[in-house]
């Protein structure tokens, strides 16, 4: 389980098809790393299967690879990491299982003074599951929804979230993966 509050900046080092599945190389500043742990990767988790010099390898299901960006974000991209949360750890953004949901676009991007507005167009299965000023996780980043229209929401990225993560930068029609709150899934079901 993460917090959705990014860590670090890592990189997409290496990319290596195993089968219908691949063997991911991450550029990743965690030290140390234990083999096994889990490290969410734009808001995928990943199993640490070999410590690096540089980081760490990790491989990808198919599913994994056809329901994220990790299949195909160019190699030497930025990606946004965060380690599991402790037993008794802080719960700073909400809980986020590292399960995408699907793969969004940014629509629209515009400045708000120190702040940057970005709205994604959403699959139409994620719809049901977000509401105003509920939680969503955009790369592996717990964000607010400002607001919801069909097919889209909007967020709000402040100073600090764009000093740690690369959301800021993703120019229109950037793919991202997103995961819906767990506790919307649970409303939802009932």
């Amino acid at each position: 389980m993460f917090t959705g509050l990014v860590e670090a900046r890592g990189t997409l080092a290496g990319r290596v098809a195993r089968g219908p599945g691949a063997r991911l190389a991450i550029g990743c500043p965690f030290a140390p790393l234990v083999l096994g742990e889990s490290i969410s990767v734009d808001g995928v988790c990943l199993t640490v299967e070999t410590i690096t010099a540089k980081g760490f390898e990790a491989d990808a299901s198919a599913e994994t690879l056809a329901r994220t960006t990790l299949g195909r974000l160019p190699l030497g991209a930025a990606v946004n990491l965060e380690r599991a949360l402790p037993a008794g750890g802080r719960l700073g953004g909400h809980i986020v299982g590292g399960h995408i949901d699907g793969v969004g676009r940014v629509a629209h991007k515009r400045p708000l003074g120190d702040a940057v507005e970005l709205t994604f167009a959403t699959p139409p299965a994620l719809e049901r599951y977000l509401a105003e000023k509920g939680s969503i996780a955009v790369n592996g980043v717990s964000l607010t929804v400002n607001s919801v229209a069909r097919g889209a929401f909007t967020v709000v990225l402040i100073p600090a979230t764009q000093a740690v993560t690369g959301l800021h930068t993703l120019a229109v029609g950037a793919e991202v993966n997103l995961e819906a709150d767990v506790l919307a899934r649970y409303v939802a079901r009932l």
